[in-house]
């Protein structure tokens, strides 16, 4: 064979090989979006997917890597060997990697999926970019003493959530929710060593301040949560019954509303596990007036300019209602509380939709009114549950300024 005809026969297999190659990369950029790739590598005005986004642990601070096929600082050494054993092990090539990489979750993710993400993060631009090192105490600085934590707390055999006798979309549900989505990495409660505590798979868990609320179906139904409203919710952020605020407005922003309606059914669906609604049981204004006097004062004082009067809110856009609002009428008060003591940023989602923020007033309401407020909007539009006390508030209080979280309006 002549040099000219093995050069075109080589030209050939490799467009021949770009041509297969390109519909996997693009398979794989809605994946990166189902798996929300880019919020967690990618810091406050960095380049995207090039890591140095800060984690703040129980054990110190982790940082992101660099996920862009940079030879030097990012993953373009790897093998689709390599990039699946990351995935799916969390091995990378210096070590165990910290379970903040949710492998303990990506394990559930199909080879197919896995050589698709690969083929698209290898076709972005490379971006040189060497993250910080992580800052943590000891022993947690010690990397190879994650391979004891795993052999406590990963189990790569574990199975998905029995789908058998379900429907299509419930199963296309649990492996978005369950594996793409890692939605349990953030919304199950962790144990000391900050491992998921599967037989709680998705009760909820105080993360950045916030409460990674409850989505398991009877707690989302018992809030009134319904299909309409959570399609709403996930894909543009705001519904009469709830906002997205934190970490979670990002995972709408850079994930759930790239989702085709397909998939976004399919998670609903999962999520209310087709279960019926339950009644509701409402709030009175009038008993919760008479029972709380005060916190209806400092509601007329501090929020009724935005929330209205009788609870109803503005627009959407500007400040939601408080009668239907699923903070108010969820069992647990922590969101309640901790959006009056630390207030919220303004949200912009594009050109046309934009939320306003809101104040912070942990300097003009003491740990006793807040509790009062709280009763009072619990009672008034709520489904109950155990009254506030002031040392609930306190607890909070404390938490969120060993954080960090009050101050400027740390929102977000």
């Amino acid at each position: 064979m002549g040099p000219v005809l093995r050069a075109a026969l080589l030209a050939g297999l490799f467009a021949c090989s770009v041509a297969l190659a390109q519909p996997l990369a693009d398979k794989g950029r809605y994946l990166a979006a189902a798996a929300d790739c880019v919020a967690c590598h990618t810091a406050e005005n960095g380049r995207p997917f090039a890591g140095g986004r800060p984690f703040q642990t129980p054990f110190g601070t982790l940082y992101s890597t660099n996920i862009t096929p940079d030879k030097k600082t990012g993953i373009g050494n790897f093998s689709l060997g390599d990039f699946r054993a990351t995935m799916h092990r969390g091995k990378g090539p210096h070590g165990n990697l910290y379970p903040a990489m949710p492998y303990t979750s990506y394990y559930l993710v199909r080879d197919d999926d896995i050589e698709a993400l690969y083929r698209y993060f290898m076709q972005l631009p490379p971006v040189e970019n060497r993250p910080p090192a992580n800052r943590l105490v000891f022993p947690a600085n010690l990397r190879f003493g994650l391979g004891f934590w795993n052999w406590l707390y990963f189990d790569p055999d574990r199975p998905l959530p029995d789908g058998k006798g379900r429907s299509a979309q419930w199963r296309r549900g649990n492996y978005l929710v369950n594996a793409l989505g890692h939605c349990g990495e953030c919304h199950t409660p962790r144990n000391f060593a900050q491992a998921m505590q599967f037989d709680r798979r998705f009760a909820g868990n105080v993360l950045e301040g916030w409460d990674a609320v409850d989505i398991r179906p009877q707690s989302l139904r018992r809030q009134g949560w319904d299909r309409e409203q959570l399609r709403q919710l996930l894909t543009s952020g705001s519904s009469e019954r709830g906002t997205l605020f934190g970490e979670m407005f990002r995972v709408m922003q850079h994930s759930l509303r790239h989702l085709s309606d397909e998939d976004i059914d399919a998670v609903i669906t999962f999520l209310l596990d087709e279960s019926e609604a339950l009644p509701g049981k409402r709030g009175d204004v009038r008993q919760a007036t008479d029972r709380y006097g005060g916190g209806r004062a400092d509601y007329v004082a501090y929020c009724a300019g935005c929330h209205g009067r009788a609870g109803a809110g503005i627009t959407l856009a500007f400040a939601p209602g408080m009668d239907d609002n699923a903070a108010i009428r969820a069992l647990n008060p922590h969101n309640a509380i901790a959006v009056i003591l630390r207030g919220l940023p303004a949200q912009r989602l594009d050109r046309t939709r934009a939320r306003a923020g809101m104040p912070s007033f942990h300097r003009e309401l003491d740990d006793a009114r807040i509790a009062e407020l709280v009763n009072f909007m619990r009672g008034a539009w709520g489904s109950g549950g155990a009254g506030v006390t002031a040392e609930d508030v306190a607890r909070i209080r404390h938490r969120l300024d060993k954080e960090g979280y009050l101050g400027s309006n740390h929102g977000n």
